[in-house]
């Protein structure tokens, strides 16, 4: 089912999901199973999974010289999905990222997607490789989302990259994009940033999934001045409690988000790690209810593998 059917069949109730990371290269998809165990509960209607562009590796060789090696060291998006879905038969969200995939392999994926009745994809630039300044497109691959977003709005059209195949199936994806409430980092302005974001949306974007706040009024002014440029898909909040005190200055400086000052001032007066994680998981519970109170359609957490923190809010609120 698509994730604007779920939220339509909702009838304005705050529904529950999260994000997951695939496991390391070489590990079991046990540890995504342990993940999702103690969230079922909640009735999760559909789950995400992220997908990790590849990065490079250096190997030594005995001669001395470094070999700079291309590695994706957490395979298995596409897969991981399928089997959740047939685990737990729920509904899944992979990631597509325009960084590390050509177009035909973002062809390739998505044909494997439709087989396995996936009907949902949230499409993403991808961050940079480790060690490269900027974004750098892959060859033969797509520079922005907006670009990814055309690939998928065409195979939804049954227009595909080779047209020498005969007839071609039209796929039905619905298509989820980013938003960020306190502007995407490379965005000029906050005008410019809602002006891309509408014209995702203009192209078939069906609904936006946030960047984390921790400051509700972000997402009150993002959704009410998304309303007001025409872009009235589903807007659904992206959340993470604090649970180290190290996260006030790793999760400002990797998602360039600002921190208010009385949750800063309140993780800087505890005296130990767990104080912070309890601070932080109430100020997500007390962020919860104000979502919910204003009428947000999905509470949706990454949870970093990590389900217990986000077990403890949901249990507050659902």
């Amino acid at each position: 089912m698509k994730i604007t059917e779920h939220i339509q069949n909702a009838n304005g109730k705050t529904l529950f999901s999260f994000e997951l990371i695939p496991p390391l290269k070489g590990q079991s998809i046990q540890g995504i199973y342990n993940a999702i165990d103690p969230l079922m509960e909640f009735n999760p209607p559909f789950i995400d999974v992220t997908s990790l562009r590849e990065d490079y590796i250096y190997k030594q060789h005995d001669n001395g010289l470094l070999e700079k090696l291309s590695y994706r060291k957490r395979p298995g998006t596409i897969a991981i999905c399928a089997a959740i879905m047939n685990k737990y038969k729920v509904d899944t969200v992979p990631h597509m990222l325009c960084g590390g995939f050509t177009k035909d392999e973002t062809e390739n994926a998505l044909v494997d997607l439709q087989f396995l009745g996936i009907d949902n994809v949230l499409v993403l630039r991808g961050d940079a490789r480790r060690g490269d300044a900027t974004f750098i497109p892959t060859p033969n691959g797509h520079c922005y989302a907006t670009d990814l977003l055309q690939q998928v709005v065409d195979m939804n059209n049954g227009k595909y990259l080779h047209e020498d195949y005969g007839d071609m199936t039209r796929t039905d994806f619905c298509v989820g994009v980013a938003g960020y409430p306190e502007k995407h980092f490379e965005a000029p302005n906050l005008k410019s940033d809602f002006q891309y974001l509408k014209q995702k949306v203009d192209m078939g974007a069906e609904f936006i999934v946030t960047q984390m706040f921790f400051d509700n009024q972000k997402y009150f002014d993002f959704v009410n001045k998304c309303r007001e440029h025409g872009i009235n898909v589903p807007i659904i909040p992206g959340l993470k409690p604090i649970t180290a005190s190290k996260q006030l200055v790793s999760l400002s400086k990797t998602f360039f988000i600002d921190m208010p000052e009385n949750l800063v001032d309140a993780i800087q007066g505890c005296k130990n790690e767990k104080d912070v994680k309890d601070v932080g998981i109430e100020w997500m519970i007390n962020q919860c209810k104000e979502l919910v109170k204003f009428g947000a359609p999905v509470l949706h957490f990454y949870t970093m593998g990590n389900p217990g923190p986000t077990k403890r809010i949901a249990e507050a609120i659902f």
